[in-house]
């Protein structure tokens, strides 16, 4: 009896030894990095449950470098973000949820967009630059990058094609550089609402991503609405995406990271 005593005491405290010295990458949680203006950082209608409802097997990389699990709105602990009041949903929710379910593993978010930047406040030695990349390696302590989503351009919409492809594609190898030098991450592109001015040809220029930067995509806002239709109308209508919108670009986004991590 002693014997068996002296082994289960053994036993359990090697095995408490064990998880308590657990590094925290071996909890490998799948982390992607979601940067970009304002449609990533959610202006779709947030409703109340969205703040205490935590969506099953994804969690978010708070301020304190810290994995909690995931509530809306998922830009909240964004460095860089404008007013906590301004962040609703995103594509980050959609994208999420459909890649938990489809593989079945825990997904860590790096949230960090801010609206109405612009690409070249993106580029690298930029705060937002850096701040992204702070950010996403206290996130890799816990798991491995997979995928890198941007979602910008309203604000560049009358940028050269050309000059915009150039910083786009700057920003793109030195985020892999700093974040995955031995391994190419894919990175999806959005396109931008199709009713905001300039949008044809901005959009245009996107679905050549691939021609210009290697493992990249992009994914399609064909029939995802407005947050204000109403604006339609008006001089200058409001470049948001709705709540069910936000949510069917962020499936997109699933579907395409999905397509290209096999």
């Amino acid at each position: 009896m002693k014997q068996f005593r002296s082994l289960f005491y053994i036993t359990f405290f090697g095995l408490f030894s064990i998880m308590a010295n657990a590094r925290p990458e071996d909890q490998e949680y799948d982390v992607y990095l979601l940067i970009g203006q304002s449609n990533m950082a959610g202006r779709g209608t947030m409703h109340a449950s969205d703040t205490t409802h935590s969506i099953e097997g994804v969690y978010l990389l708070s301020d304190a470098g810290e994995v909690l699990e995931a509530r809306n709105p998922l830009n909240r602990y964004s460095s860089i973000r404008k007013d906590i009041s301004m962040q609703q949903i995103g594509p980050g929710t959609g994208f999420s949820e459909q890649m938990y379910k489809k593989t079945g593993r825990k997904v860590l978010l790096v949230v960090n967009a801010r609206g109405g930047s612009k690409i070249e406040e993106w580029l690298p030695g930029t705060v937002y630059f850096n701040e992204a990349v702070r950010r996403c390696r206290q996130a890799m302590e816990y798991g491995e990058l997979k995928g890198i989503l941007w979602h910008q351009g309203c604000s560049n919409a009358r940028t050269d094609r050309q000059e915009y492809m150039e910083m786009l594609s700057s920003l793109t190898e030195a985020l892999r550089e700093d974040l995955c030098p031995k391994k190419t991450v894919p990175f999806i592109a959005g396109e931008i609402a199709y009713w905001v001015e300039g949008a044809e040809s901005f959009n245009k220029m996107i679905h050549s991503i691939s021609d210009r930067i290697p493992d990249s995509s992009y994914i399609s806002v064909r029939g995802c609405g407005p947050l204000k239709p109403e604006s339609l109308k008006t001089d200058r209508p409001d470049p948001h995406f709705s709540r069910e919108a936000q949510l069917k670009i962020g499936k997109r986004y699933a579907r395409k990271m999905l397509q290209m991590s096999r």
